[in-house]
Order: structure tokens, then sequence, then C-alpha cells
């Protein structure tokens, strides 16, 4: 028992004596230097407080794109192509993230988004029979758009459909032409057949 009283005064007074102090000063000085000396790193090497204003890709090509981004020393990635859209050129930008204004650092990533050259086909659907406001909703609800230049036929059903044209040609059901198309409907006139 008096071995362990011993063991407790003697550490006692070593931590009232002058040793035990400087081994904390110099353990706190060591973790305060470890500290300013880690962000001090992380400063050079992730380059903190650098800000690049990312530039506006809107209706560019991807040739401009890389022109314009190495000069900021910043990359792409091109992530997807949207549907198509007429107010852009093609192959152009349609979406960038992050967006034009953010501040970033360099070497990072711009995501694109990229306007197809066309728009997507679309299978032509048989619409043979159809009354011409089924053809002209079914037409229009699938992404085309049906022309005025009606072609009457000698038919016995008044407005039924019996046939379809793209670009002034008869086509088939089946076929696929690009969305936003015009087709023009060939309708029966009643008259007879």
């Amino acid at each position: 028992m008096s071995n362990m009283s011993e063991r407790i005064k003697g550490l006692f007074s070593f931590v009232k004596s002058k040793s035990f102090f400087k081994q904390v000063g110099i353990a706190i000085a060591g973790v305060l230097i470890f500290v300013f000396l880690l962000q001090w790193w992380l400063g050079v090497t992730t380059n903190h407080g650098q800000k690049i204003q990312v530039p506006n890709l809107d209706k560019l090509s991807l040739a401009e794109v890389e022109k314009k981004l190495n000069e900021f020393d910043l990359e792409y990635v091109v992530i997807d192509s949207a549907s198509f859209n007429p107010n852009y050129p093609k192959k152009s930008v349609i979406e960038q993230n992050p967006e034009a204004g953010d501040f970033v650092k360099e070497k990072r990533k711009i995501y694109l988004t990229l306007n197809p050259s066309k728009y997507r086909d679309v299978e032509v659907p048989d619409l043979n029979g159809r009354t011409r406001r089924q053809a002209t909703t079914h037409l229009r609800s699938i992404g085309f758009i049906v022309g005025d230049k009606v072609t009457w036929v000698k038919d016995l059903g008044k407005d039924v459909v019996r046939g379809l044209k793209f670009e002034g040609k008869r086509i088939e059901a089946g076929i696929k032409i690009p969305k936003q198309s015009t087709i023009n409907l060939i309708l029966g006139d009643g008259n007879g057949g």
C-alpha cells in the first residue's frame, strides 16, 4: 500500500515540476506548428482562395468551348445530348454545370449538355381508316406537324385517312422521319370509289 501512495506522490510531484510543464508546452507548440504547416500545405496544393469565374458557353461549338476554357485553365466533359432545340446551333452547348458566373478553381471540369444535330427520328403510325381529326391529334401528340396541303382521293369515306405525304412523297407506316417534320394527309373525298 505504501508503494502505491509513493507512486501517487511521485506523480503529483512530477505534474507540479518544471519538467512536466516544459513537455506539455513542447507538445502544444508541436501541435500548433503541425496545424499551421498543414493549413499552409493545403492552401498551396488546393489553390485556396483562387477563384475563376466560369464563362458563358451557351450556344458555343465544342471547338469554341475548348478554346475559351483553355484561357481559364478549365476542362470540360460532355455528359449528354438534350432534345433538339431549333433555337440553338447544332452540336452547341445548351446547358452547363457549374453555370456561367459561378466561381471555381483551376482545372475544374465543366459538364456540358449539347444540342443534337437534328430532331430524333419517330416512327410514322398506321392511320389508314382513321378520321382527319383522329389522325391530326395522333400525329401532333408524337411530335409531327400536320400540314395544310391535303390531297383528296376518290373514296366513300369523307375525311378518312387514305395515306400520308412527307416532302411531297407518299410514305408508308413504320418508316422513321425526324420529329417536327410536316406530314400532309391524303383524305377520302366522300364521293364514292
